[in-house]
């Protein structure tokens, strides 16, 4: 497509559908990106309230709290050992295709509507997630972050590395979002105890693992070879573009002279 460019493995060719009919305009769909103001979406420290450290009678009475204020059948229940279980709502926000064994179905999708075909390459096959997809996970109190995101990549059948995603807390205070990377050995079920049922408070988001670093280790070796493919192609035709450029250039002062 001379509008997105896309590249892709010469047998991946026919499986692949996009819709390229020009860049988006301020009128088309949402890309799924924040409309508002964003404060930063690697804030490392938690804050107070985060901090806070409950004994078992606050614990107990948080959970009555909690059960109160929800309209539907997702409670937090205490358990015997003092630990707890209860449901977070994770939001997918992910941009690039996701990959699921070829031989598995897709989860809650329908392969005909993206346009995958039963018989096509063997081993893995890449789509994008709908905007919007939501899963409800039922954990414990002592679940980690790093488990959660197991737990989501293992519900869609994804094969990719974890160390690709990460978990985020999202707020919204005073027209602004606010985002926070959470760290593997954080607690989200307790997180969300903390901040009561409100979605505004404090929902989750699974995004790509941006870090500002790649993790290189965690990409399969036809990935890689692609991604030196895909980089020769754009140096050769930046080269090319500077070719141009000093070209027209001196054809303009030879005119000149």
């Amino acid at each position: 497509s001379p509008d997105c460019s896309f590249t892709c493995h010469y047998r991946c060719r026919a499986l692949v559908r996009l819709d390229c009919s020009g860049p988006l305009g301020a009128g088309d769909e949402d890309d799924g990106t924040e409309h508002v103001l964003e404060k930063d979406t690697n804030v490392d420290e938690p804050s107070e309230w985060e901090k806070a450290e409950l004994d078992q009678a606050q614990v107990e009475q948080r959970i009555k709290e909690y059960n109160r204020q929800i309209n539907s059948n997702l409670f937090m229940s205490l358990n015997k050992d003092g630990s707890y279980t209860g449901f977070i709502k994770v939001q997918l926000k992910l941009v690039r295709p996701v990959s699921v064994p070829a031989t598995k179905r897709i989860p809650f999708l329908q392969a005909g509507r993206l346009g995958l075909r039963a018989q096509g390459v063997k081993r893995r096959t890449s789509f994008y997630l709908p905007k919007g997809t939501v899963k409800h996970l039922h954990i414990f109190s002592h679940t980690r972050t790093s488990e959660v995101i197991d737990a989501l990549l293992r519900k869609f059948t994804v094969i990719d590395d974890p160390r690709k995603f990460a978990l985020f807390e999202r707020s919204e205070k005073d027209e602004q979002v606010y985002l926070r990377k959470l760290a593997d050995e954080e607690q989200p079920l307790r997180l969300r105890l903390l901040a009561g049922p409100s979605e505004k408070v404090l929902s989750f988001v699974l995004k790509e693992n941006e870090t500002g670093e790649v993790n290189w280790d965690a990409f399969t070796l036809p990935e890689l070879e692609n991604f030196l493919r895909i980089l020769q192609r754009e140096e050769e035709e930046h080269v090319r573009q500077l070719q141009h450029r000093y070209a027209r250039c001196r054809q303009k002062m030879e005119e000149a002279l």
